[in-house]
């Protein structure tokens, strides 16, 4: 059977403004876009838009539906967080950020996906938002703090004392970068921070689950997908995978969450 024909997917950046500063946003759209609700993506603790890199486009085109990426305070080419991260940012975001986006650009209903902690963000958002929330996906997001999640950012700790490391981070966040290693690291590793758990905000979660995640995850087993999903929808354990799938085969994973929005969209829910 031939390929089908390549998918046309606009782009466009724009900003948001939000409290404490300005976001930047890029959209990908598709020429002849699905009706269904778009994708809002939230990105890992060092992340911003340029690090999806091209998964955007290709979830855009698997699934016909916009989707939507934004650069938190203090990453890629946001404005600088205010001071200093605190302890319950990632309901945070979800609570004050993600509904300010969503009226910015006049979205309604969406489908909230997040990677690593941006997942636990996702999860947060589901549950603020259970009228608007269609679905949710989480890519390697942890559900709560274990001793193999520390010892993944404790190497990486070790590995940002080469300046090497630092200058690749700052290519996307500029002289934010520090304050996003520091900001991710030392919340991580506070003893304040031990007891973060998904628990109360899963129980909140009225939408079908999709968590995915790699097999090979250097920052979680699959004990963290299992709690997201439980009682919810669906953990997919990718073959093979570590913890940045969307990097490692994007094709793979923009495959698995399309065939799970199909499912969604056969049920009449999103």
């Amino acid at each position: 059977m031939p390929d089908s024909p390549p998918v046309t997917i606009n782009e466009q950046d724009t900003r948001i403004p939000v409290d404490g500063g300005s976001l930047f946003a890029r959209i990908w759209t598709p020429e002849a876009p699905a009706t269904h609700a778009p994708i809002l993506l939230l990105h890992d603790s060092l992340g911003c838009v340029e690090l999806w890199r091209s998964f955007p486009r290709a979830l855009a085109a698997a699934t016909g539906r916009r989707v939507i990426a934004y650069d938190r305070l203090g990453f890629g080419r946001s404005d600088p967080y205010p001071g200093r991260l605190p302890f319950d940012f990632v309901a945070r975001e979800a609570q004050h950020v993600v509904p300010r986006v969503c009226e910015q650009l006049d979205v309604q209903d969406f489908i909230a996906c997040g990677h690593s902690v941006g997942g636990g963000m996702a999860v947060e958002t589901a549950a603020c938002c259970p009228a608007r929330c269609r679905a949710l996906v989480t890519v390697a997001a942890q559900a709560f703090v274990v001793d193999r999640t520390l010892a993944g950012i404790r190497v990486a700790q070790r590995d940002f004392q080469d300046p090497a490391h630092r200058a690749r981070l700052a290519r996307y966040h500029g002289d934010k970068a520090l304050w996003a290693v520091e900001a991710w690291i030392g919340t991580w590793l506070s003893p304040d921070f031990a007891h973060w758990s998904l628990n109360e905000a899963l129980a909140g979660v009225r939408c079908p689950v999709l968590a995915v995640h790699g097999e090979r995850d250097e920052y979680g087993s699959a004990e963290h997908p299992r709690r997201i999903a439980a009682g919810r929808g669906t953990a997919c354990i990718l073959p093979g995978a570590g913890h940045v799938p969307h990097r490692e085969d994007e094709r793979l994973l923009a495959g698995v969450i399309s065939r799970f929005l199909r499912g969604v969209e056969a049920d009449g829910v999103a």
